[in-house]
């Protein structure tokens, strides 16, 4: 094989492929972060009591993900299958503008992710 067509081969299918994977690994590690420290309440700590029809975990619950778009509704319940509904909605082409959306999440959580970022990436990356 030429240079010419290995490296139109590594352009059009190798180097997208191995894209298309850093970014979907990239995605899913923030989200597992994110999900994973975001805190869920346990009024047994509080000084005050929860307010009425209080849940712990709604917070959790809540982590929505965004291809191209930003999620911005609010999800009833607190089941933990934010990370899951994040794995479903990653495209199989992941080129474009991923979004995380949670009405609740504090500086902290999403501070702490950012800051890791360089790490995220060349843990995916190998």
């Amino acid at each position: 094989m030429s240079f010419s067509a290995d490296l139109s081969k590594f352009c059009h299918k190798e180097a997208p492929e191995k894209t298309n994977k850093i970014v979907r690994g990239v995605v899913i590690e923030i989200a597992n972060r994110l999900i994973s420290r975001s805190p869920v309440g346990d009024a047994s700590y509080w000084q005050s009591p929860p307010p009425a029809g209080y849940v712990g975990g709604h917070f959790r619950h809540n982590w929505q993900y965004g291809f191209n778009s930003v999620p911005s509704s609010i999800l009833e319940g607190v089941d933990n299958s934010a990370v899951a509904r994040t794995m479903s909605g990653l495209p199989t082409n992941t080129g474009g503008v991923h979004s995380g959306w949670s009405k609740q999440a504090p500086q902290g959580v999403v501070g702490l992710v950012e800051l890791e970022m360089p790490m995220i990436v060349r843990s995916v990356i190998g």
